[in-house]
């Protein structure tokens, strides 16, 4: 059975408010690693090697603003940029190390700051969160085009 009406509606006003939440754990990460830097990164990780169109399209923002984000991580020894084989005018980013290292110290970061904040929880709340936060994201289908999103209804 579906939620009802207001429910929907309270999941909303929850939704908007987890940027708290992302704002809490973003005071974590290290001052030269922002959040932008940590979505590159987090994606190289997941995905492997990649163009920087990919990329851009799994953060979904524009080129110039990915562009940004790489050139920041590039500098800092976190991604290696090769040319592309089969297109020389293109290239391939890859995590180094150094990148990896970095990861596992935001991971470490990220685990400390909300073993803080959810030190009252049970494990079966956190492990009920994650479930229903993992649901919700496949609900959602992160890499669907934009053309099949369907529009809210506002009435």
């Amino acid at each position: 059975m579906a939620a009802a009406r207001d429910q929907y509606q309270e999941l909303a006003r929850q939704l908007s408010a987890i940027g708290a939440v992302k704002r809490g754990l973003g005071r974590v990460l290290p001052h030269e690693c922002p959040a932008g830097a940590v979505a590159v990164l987090t994606l190289l990780e997941r995905h492997g090697e990649m163009r920087m169109s990919r990329l851009a399209e799994l953060l979904a923002i524009d080129m110039s603003v990915t562009s940004r984000h790489v050139a920041h991580v590039a500098e800092r020894g976190w991604i290696d940029r090769s040319p592309d084989p089969s297109d020389k005018r293109s290239r391939i980013l890859r995590l180094t190390p150094a990148g990896r290292d970095m990861l596992a110290e935001i991971a470490e970061r990220y685990t400390h700051a909300l073993a803080h904040y959810l030190g009252d929880w049970s494990d079966d709340e956190v492990e009920q969160l994650n479930s229903l936060l993992g649901r919700l994201r496949a609900s959602f289908d992160v890499c669907r085009p934009a053309a099949s999103t369907p529009t809210p209804d506002v009435t």
